[in-house]
């Protein structure tokens, strides 16, 4: 289930791109610029922790996460590109990691280990000194 970005958060900006375009990229501008204000999208604190942790440097200080999409050549498929980005990183953030659970290793694999070690321990005791001759 994607999450439903609410569009008082969002806003955009369409800025001149690189990349793609031709001629048309010196004219017209089709990078898009989104900014979620994350405080307005009404996150559980654990999910707001790991979209920070996510976003990494997208995020910004006051709580914005920037993203800038300039893969296609017009704006519309842009910004339908940053929604998509923002959306599945948020996705992402709603999932909870697994547990993990402490096991312990049992008496067998502990006396195997053991064994094991001894074992080496008496390969490597049997090499002789290095005597220069």
């Amino acid at each position: 289930m994607p999450f439903d970005l609410p569009e008082d958060a969002l806003s955009e900006t369409f800025l001149a791109a690189s990349g793609p375009g031709g001629q048309n990229v010196n004219k017209v501008a089709t990078a898009c610029q989104l900014r979620c204000d994350v405080f307005r999208l009404g996150l559980a604190p654990d999910v707001y922790q790991r979209l920070k942790e996510l976003a990494g440097s997208r995020m910004t200080a006051s709580g914005e996460i920037v993203i800038t999409a300039r893969r296609y050549r017009t704006q519309e498929a842009n910004r339908e590109d940053a929604r998509a980005r923002l959306a599945e990183l948020i996705d992402r953030a709603n999932v909870q990691p697994a547990k993990r659970r402490r096991t312990r290793p049992s008496r067998a694999a502990k006396a195997k280990r053991m064994d094991e070690k001894k074992s080496r321990s008496v390969i490597k005791q049997a090499r002789g000194k290095v005597r220069p001759d």
